[in-house]
């Protein structure tokens, strides 16, 4: 290898080396509302859907040991945006009452008619933990967080191995990962110039 090649190989390591950092700074920076708990262990996932005037959640969506979740069970939004609660039928009847934060959600009776459905505009930040009256002791909850203002938690790093739980923060652990190549990267072109100096080869003789 002469060193125009060897240049070129310990390019493409310094970008992969960048990319690596790059990867594990978005990941850490991946964020969703911090609930509080409210959800855990429950059924019906998490969208969010900040950017759209209309967000529709299923009240009765399979989930729970039964239809008894709402669908999405967490939302993010903006301010203005309105949630069309829509009721799948299933399940027996339910309602949706707001049970902490500012928003006064309260659909009234519980419903059982598939395709009806309550309307709330979400106007001011804050999250929201709402449940329904009848199924809230079954995980039948949900939760809206409104607003840029919320406090949020790290979702970063998919479904391997958490470096947080080595005790590594995980932008931190990759960015280690990028410096360290970087620095073997240099080290092996400082040897390679030292032994070999400049070949014929890399100059263009013969």
């Amino acid at each position: 290898m002469n060193r125009r090649q060897f240049l070129r190989t310990a390019g493409g390591a310094t970008a992969a080396a960048g990319a690596v950092a790059a990867s594990g700074t978005a990941a850490a920076q991946s964020q969703q509302p911090d609930f509080g708990g409210w959800l855990g262990g429950v059924d019906g996932g998490y969208t969010d859907a900040r950017g759209e005037s209309e967000v529709t959640v299923e009240v009765g969506a399979s989930g729970n040991g039964g239809s008894l979740a709402f669908s999405p069970a967490g939302l993010w939004v903006d301010p203005g945006t309105t949630v069309i609660f829509e009721w799948t039928g299933e399940g027996g009847n339910h309602n949706v009452v707001a049970q902490e934060g500012p928003a006064a959600l309260d659909s009234g009776e519980t419903v059982g008619e598939a395709g009806y459905t309550y309307e709330y505009t979400f106007e001011e930040g804050g999250i929201t933990n709402y449940a329904c009256a009848p199924h809230q002791s079954l995980g039948m909850v949900g939760a809206v967080a409104v607003g840029g203002d919320v406090p949020t938690v790290s979702t970063g790093g998919g479904g391997e191995a958490d470096p947080e739980h080595m005790g590594v923060a995980i932008q931190a652990h990759y960015v280690g990962i990028a410096t360290i190549l970087a620095i073997l990267v240099s080290i092996m072109f400082t040897f390679f110039q030292l032994k070999y100096g400049e070949s014929p080869n890399a100059s263009g003789g013969t």
